[in-house]
């Protein structure tokens, strides 16, 4: 069998020759197409469909079009995105809606439904992604260089004030993102007797704009964010100490008093799917990256205005010594 270099070379000349065809032509034909698709069933085996779920954060899209891009133009594929927030992408493992959540930020209630141990079997632990979340409180550098006893929670309420907004009256306002996800600043706020109230922004976009405009104008805030995240590179916001994470203090979401934990990030895949087998549950199940490499094509996407295929295109062509390694074997 040849090995995974020569493989990706010679779908590369493949690939590269029918660039030069449609150039010269102003299209393939069908038995160019048809050609280099039995290439690749003959090298990799026939991949078939994937349903990849895209839920509403760029890191994830990013993460999710860098494995559809391979998996479409190596394997030979066919990909189709559903955006999908986290708990109803869950809901497609069993009705064959989804096979790949790509990025998943620990969700035992949903393991407990759906994984065969405890649930109906439909979905199934697909390994590390390689990203380790981080979920926790921020405040944008001016205001953490300014006044660094905000980065303790409990001076917090003696700066409640200077957070207020119309909205939150006399409390100080904690921005939220999208409330779908996984979150207990609610519960946190009121177990530890902060004098704040949750007021979500909706989106991850309105959380960055609002991270941005208060570093720019000087302006208190204290929000939830997250990491990985494209935005560190350019704000490095700073993270409030809150009381430590330790096993169990996240077990009943309305007694949560503590910080969120650092989460390994993995893939969460349809089992139906992974039991049909081929190249695409394969170049699936062996994709890790890295944050940093999640907050390129992030960047490529949120900051540059690229679409998520051209994104994932450049990262690709950028990293194929990376990609190699996620091909089946």
């Amino acid at each position: 069998m040849r090995s995974p270099r020569r493989r990706l070379t010679a779908l590369t000349s493949v690939a590269a020759g029918m660039t030069l065809t449609l150039t010269a032509c102003g299209g393939g034909s069908i038995a160019e197409e048809t050609e280099a698709n039995e290439e690749r069933a003959a090298e990799f085996g026939d991949c078939g469909d994937i349903n990849m779920a895209i839920n509403p954060w760029v890191g994830y899209e990013a993460s999710a079009y860098v494995v559809g891009h391979v998996a479409e133009e190596t394997l030979g594929c066919k990909v189709t995105y559903k955006d999908l927030k986290e708990d109803v992408a869950w809901q497609g493992f069993g009705t064959g809606d989804v096979d790949v959540v790509i990025e998943d930020w620990g969700h035992p209630d949903l393991e407990k439904k759906f994984f065969a141990e405890q649930g109906d079997g439909s979905a199934m632990d697909g390994g590390p992604n390689g990203n380790v979340g981080v979920i926790g409180w921020y405040v944008p550098p001016w205001l953490a260089e300014e006044h660094p006893e905000v980065l303790d929670w409990e001076n917090l309420n003696d700066f409640a004030e200077e957070f207020a907004t119309s909205e939150t009256g006399d409390k100080g306002q904690f921005l939220g993102a999208d409330p779908s996800y996984v979150q207990f600043d609610e519960a946190i706020i009121s177990n530890l007797g902060l004098d704040f109230e949750v007021v979500f922004s909706g989106s991850e976009a309105a959380s960055i704009t609002a991270f941005q405009q208060a570093e720019k104008n000087k302006e208190f805030l204290i929000g939830y964010f997250y990491e990985p995240q494209w935005l560190f590179a350019e704000l490095p916001l700073a993270k409030v100490a809150l009381p430590p994470f330790e096993e169990g203090c996240q077990d009943d979401p309305a007694e949560v008093d503590c910080d969120y934990p650092e989460t390994v990030l993995k893939k969460i895949l349809s089992t139906s799917w992974v039991e049909e087998g081929g190249p695409g549950v394969e170049l699936v199940q062996n994709f890790e990256w890295t944050n940093e490499d999640q907050n390129q094509v992030a960047k490529y996407i949120s900051e540059d205005g690229m679409s998520p295929e051209d994104a994932a295109a450049l990262w690709v062509e950028e990293n194929p010594d990376k990609v190699e390694a996620w091909l089946p074997q």
